[in-house]
Parts: C-alpha cells; structure tokens; sequence
C-alpha cells in the first residue's frame, strides 16, 4: 500500500497524539483495521512499530475488510493521573459529562481523551473525542444491543494516564444524574 503524505497516530482518530509523519508513496503493510474500516493500523516498511492512519489515505490494493479488526495499547504515561468524574447527567439522546483539572505543565498538556461507545443508529460506535477543557457531550440514541459505555484519560506530550470508567447513564428518555 501506499500513503499520501499525512501524520500517523497512537489511536484510531484525530483525537490521538501525533506519532510520526508519513510522506507520499511510502509503502506500509496493513495490520488491522476499525471496526468500519475508516482507520487502519499499518506498518511503514522502515519503522520497527506501527501507527494508525485514515484509511482513505491509503491506496489499498484489495479490501480493507480482508483485515482484522485491531486495538492496540496507547502510550502510558504515569506523570498525571486520570481525572475524575464530577458529572454524568443524560437528558434524551445527550450525555454530559464532566470531570476535575488535573493539572499538568504547559509544555506536556494535551487535553483529556475520552474514549466511548455510543449508540448510533443501533450500531454502537466507537467515538474517540480530544477535548482542551473539562466537559463534552456525547449523542447516545436508544436502539442498541448492548449499553454504550466510555472512559477518560489525562493526556500529556509522553503519553495517556491509566483510565477511568465513566458511569454512563441508560437511556430512559429523561435526564437521570450521575449515581
């Protein structure tokens, strides 16, 4: 396969920390896939360990699909700890969710990586969101199988915090404050 020139990444998504950049025609070998195949986990043929690219930077010979799925561990860091949870109220199909400061130096922050699974026209979607502040809202419709669910790290230049679960809320239709 070949890329065109872009920055390869330590999660599947924009809101993961750059690893290293990838010029044009560079051949990489395809390790895995999300599971809706718009990211791809590929081996560039002169580096020892992989990153994750979107998939339509890529020029694929074949499909995809003939990959499997794959999620990979993110760089640890335990300079910062994970923030907790201060708030996790849903009111119909949206998920608020707010957390405390950990406070980090200028030069290492990076914002906060919350990681989530949310329903989305009866399909759980995995949604990774970067966010420089200390809340979000996430839609979460009914319909799914199995119940959405998230986590949240601290982000700092070196790497990711160990995780936190966020106590996500059932949909009930209604707003239901965090237990």
């Amino acid at each position: 396969m070949n890329v065109a020139q872009a920055n390869c990444r330590y999660g599947p998504g924009w809101a993961y920390l750059y690893k290293f950049g990838l010029y044009k025609g560079i051949s990489v070998e395809i390790l895995g896939r999300t599971e809706r195949g718009d990211w791809a986990y590929v081996l560039p043929l002169w580096y020892e360990t992989g990153c994750w690219i979107k998939a339509d930077l890529l020029e694929i010979a074949g499909d995809i699909f003939n990959v499997a799925p794959y999620y990979g561990t993110l760089p640890f860091s335990d300079i910062y700890p994970p923030p907790w949870i201060t708030e996790v109220t849903r009111s119909g199909d949206e998920v608020f969710i707010a957390w405390s400061d950990v406070r980090m130096t200028a030069d290492k922050y990076r914002g906060y990586l919350i990681e989530a699974w949310v329903c989305q026209d009866g399909e759980l979607v995995f949604t990774p969101v970067n966010v420089d502040g200390l809340s979000t809202v996430f839609t979460d419709e009914p319909g799914c199988s199995e119940p959405s669910w998230g986590r949240i790290y601290s982000a700092e230049k070196h790497g990711y915090s160990k995780w936190r679960i966020i106590p996500w809320p059932a949909y009930t239709g209604t707003s239901t404050p965090m237990p």
